[in-house]
């Protein structure tokens, strides 16, 4: 299907006005709209998904520096959703025909109440309901994706959340790829060394709000002897109940590692003919915590 992705601020009608000289295919239609707050600001960098009746994509893309989505597709009944950080989501429907262009003017997004936090106190992170997991390049080819199966860790949440404190230790001899040969090579003497340095750890006291259920969570993160400043860029997903009804908090973090950081050196390993995986690291993880028993 043809999609195409243009920057148009004006809501001109028919073929004319912001429109006007714009070719398009003789069966296609364009729809439109203009993204904006509550105060009338567009809304930058929204994310925006044309699904057609059948709710399979068509075209998606981010709002231009005007707030703007703007979108050629065939004729046909079409569902809208627009999301942005902070916002509650938009859903609407827009009937495009050929050759015509089809609006839904301005959408004004509502600003979401932010998800409850934590209740200050001792919480402890829930292995069973988490991961710690990564991604590494192989030799600039294929992406290895792992994990770590054994952790643990404690959460103690502060009257102000910005003065929380976390501790997270992982065994480094858990490393877990699926392939058994690369794991032992990656627990020897020339990646985690296991066999000195048993754990990695990191400890934060520094939560900072990014706004909306972003929070950067800056630690100290020790690997490989080596300790090194790096921030979780996190995603707080709020407050459930499990299974027994007991309270949880969950959230999703990443960061970057560079693997030189640790003195894990690339040129000194590609000297030596061991290429396992590439010199950066995206560490992912989704953890739940509950309250210290």
């Amino acid at each position: 299907m043809f999609g195409r992705w243009l920057g148009n601020r004006g809501q001109a009608g028919g073929r004319g006005g912001a429109l006007a000289g714009f070719r398009m295919p003789r069966t296609a239609g364009v729809l439109n709209c203009r993204v904006l707050d509550p105060v009338n600001e567009p809304v930058l960098q929204a994310e925006f998904v044309v699904t057609d009746s059948a709710g399979r994509k068509v075209v998606g893309g981010e709002t231009d520096p005007f707030g703007s989505v703007l979108a050629t597709v065939p004729a046909g009944d079409y569902r809208l959703a627009i999301t942005a950080e902070g916002f509650n989501p938009f859903h609407g429907a827009v009937t495009v025909a050929e050759g015509a262009h089809a609006t839904l003017g301005d959408v004004t997004l509502q600003v979401a109440q932010p998800p409850q936090l934590p209740d200050p106190g001792d919480w402890d992170i829930e292995p069973n309901h988490s991961q710690i997991g990564f991604t590494a390049r192989h030799i600039g080819l294929a992406r290895i994706h792992g994990r770590f199966n054994t952790f643990a860790g404690a959460v103690r949440i502060a009257d102000r959340m910005e003065d929380s404190a976390m501790h997270v230790i992982i065994d480094a001899a858990s490393i877990d790829t699926n392939v058994q040969m690369r794991d032992d090579h990656l627990r020897s003497g020339d990646f985690l060394d296991v066999g000195r340095y048993p754990t990695l750890e990191f400890y934060s006291e520094r939560f900072v709000h990014r706004g909306g259920n972003r929070w950067g969570v800056t630690g100290a993160l020790t690997l490989h002897g080596v300790s090194r400043t790096v921030t979780l860029d996190t995603q707080y997903l709020g407050i459930g109940n499990g299974l027994e009804g007991e309270t949880r908090a969950a959230c999703r973090a990443t960061t970057e590692l560079h693997r030189e950081d640790f003195t894990l050196t690339w040129q000194t390993m590609l000297a030596r003919g061991i290429a396992v995986v590439g010199p950066s690291i995206v560490i992912d993880l989704d953890i739940q915590i509950v309250p210290k028993g």
